[in-house]
């Protein structure tokens, strides 16, 4: 019963609850046993407040019976990743630093998610201050795929996903700069939605104009994530980026039938720019026949991309300096060395970087906007690769080329990121191995529901996310993180 209660879509939990065939208390006990049986394999979970949630729970219960309930996520649990701040719960960013910081307050998201209902019971695992998509720090160690727990759940949502994957909560919540909604969903076999920078709101920002990083949400599917951007969408005073559009037009998902007449584009390799491993390619190239069978056109393009890489290097490092600067100054020998980098090159950058970055990805906004006007969705790998074993840092190489920095493997998901386009991770298959493989829809700015529209009607003609993992009934032992090969 409890496995039935752990797997049941989060629309359909939150129906049952609201309609009184199940209790809030019920539901977040279910998750609870199955966090405590499960999780150790995992470490996807990394601080629980088992109590905190009953009791919340049973208050939630209370109200729902006095004809007063919470909102659209009444009495549905979920785990907050580690970097965002939860008031009264330690929020560690996975670093030594922070391994007992206890905010005083709620991040926007955080305190619009509760609003809606949802009850929290604790936080998932992040790499050190969300660096990487690969998820382990020298706090809580890493997180293992549900899938295959030698391997890797990517990062930096990777506990958010393997929570998922691995039935331990019904929504997350995630945060994307270069990929990090998107790489753990296509790792861990679940749903992911980078949405278009101010559609999410995120509040306190140490750069409150920065539209490189996102928050957004993950589920098991298409309509679970449509559910939560509902919630966490809408304006925000506080936030100049925010967009006007209310998120409850998010809300109950319609799937369509078809995709009668969309154009889409393909990309392999985003205009040969990316390495792709072979064994990705043989899983996502047969999905393009799905969607000539609901009735859309593919064809191969990409937009144009020349600049992506620097644009997103320069503003990655740009935000690393402003927002760590500080900590490498005070505590440089607490931070991994890939932190230290990345805001080593932060103040390395020059006025004439700042500037040649915005002008490309101006011209880099424009093409994807005339690119946008023959197509309406593109296609394209979320990840160059298939998980990889945990103990590695970073592959150092795909489909046979050199990766120098833990960044270059994600090019694949972080030159979209600097389009400032919406993008979507649907789980399209497995490798021969048994290891998951997410697809990437992106669309054009604000066009997220057109775009959670397609995924759907492709999640639902495939049913890849169905497929639920085989869970260990033992601890992997512990190796050190290292080098990749």
């Amino acid at each position: 019963m409890n496995e039935d209660i752990c797997y049941r879509d989060a629309t359909d939990l939150a129906r049952l609850i609201h309609r009184r065939e199940l209790a809030a208390r019920e539901v977040v006990q279910a998750h609870l046993d199955r966090i405590a049986r499960i999780n150790p394999h995992l470490n996807a979970i990394v601080t629980v407040d088992p109590e905190g949630a009953l009791a919340a729970a049973a208050a939630a219960d209370d109200r729902l019976a006095a004809g007063r309930p919470d909102g659209p996520l009444h009495g549905l649990p979920i785990a907050f990743k580690d970097t965002h701040l939860t008031a009264g719960m330690r929020t560690t960013h996975g670093s030594p630093l922070y391994a007992d910081h206890v905010p005083d307050e709620d991040e926007l998201l955080v305190g619009r998610i509760q609003q809606a209902g949802a009850i929290r019971i604790g936080k998932t695992n992040v790499p050190e201050f969300a660096a990487g998509s690969h998820t382990f720090n020298p706090v809580f160690g890493a997180t293992r795929n549900p899938y295959d727990p030698s391997r890797s759940a990517g990062g930096s949502s990777g506990g958010a996903a393997a929570s998922l994957a691995a039935g331990l909560q019904p929504l997350a919540d995630g945060s994307d700069m270069g990929g990090s909604l998107r790489n753990p969903a296509s790792f861990c076999n679940v749903v992911g939605l980078r949405p278009t920078p101010g559609r999410v709101p995120a509040h306190p920002a140490h750069n409150l104009w920065d539209t490189l990083a996102v928050p957004g949400p993950m589920a098991r599917t298409v309509r679970d994530v449509a559910l939560l951007l509902s919630v966490m969408a809408g304006p925000d005073r506080r936030c100049p980026t925010s967009l006007d559009t209310p998120g409850a037009v998010f809300r109950d998902l319609t799937v369509p039938d078809g995709l009668r007449g969309l154009r889409i584009a393909w990309t392999p390799d985003l205009g040969g720019r990316v390495p792709v491993e072979p064994e990705v390619l043989a899983v996502l190239e047969p999905q393009l026949r799905v969607f000539c069978d609901l009735g859309a056109t593919v064809e191969e393009d990409c937009p144009d991309l020349d600049g992506a890489e620097e644009v997103f290097r320069t503003l990655r490092a740009h935000e690393f300096a402003l927002g760590l600067g500080d900590l490498l100054d005070s505590h440089p020998e607490q931070l991994k060395p890939a932190v230290v980098w990345n805001i080593q090159e932060g103040r390395r950058l020059t006025a004439a970087d700042l500037a040649r970055a915005a002008q490309r990805r101006s011209r880099l906004h424009l093409a994807a906007s005339d690119f946008f006007d023959r197509h309406d969705l593109l296609l394209a790998p979320v990840s160059q690769v298939a998980p990889f074993p945990v103990e590695w840092e970073y592959p150092h190489t795909v489909a046979g080329q050199p990766q120098h920095t833990y960044l270059d493997w994600m090019r694949s998901a972080y030159f979209l990121s600097v389009l400032g386009v919406p993008a979507l991770s649907v789980p399209a298959g497995f490798t021969p191995a048994g290891l998951p493989v997410g697809l990437q829809l992106a669309a054009r700015p604000r066009a997220e529901a057109a775009l959670l529209a397609a995924g759907a009607a492709y999640e639902a003609a495939t049913g890849h996310g169905r497929t639920r993992p085989t869970l260990p009934t033992s601890v992997p032992s512990a190796r050190p993180i290292g080098a990749g090969t």
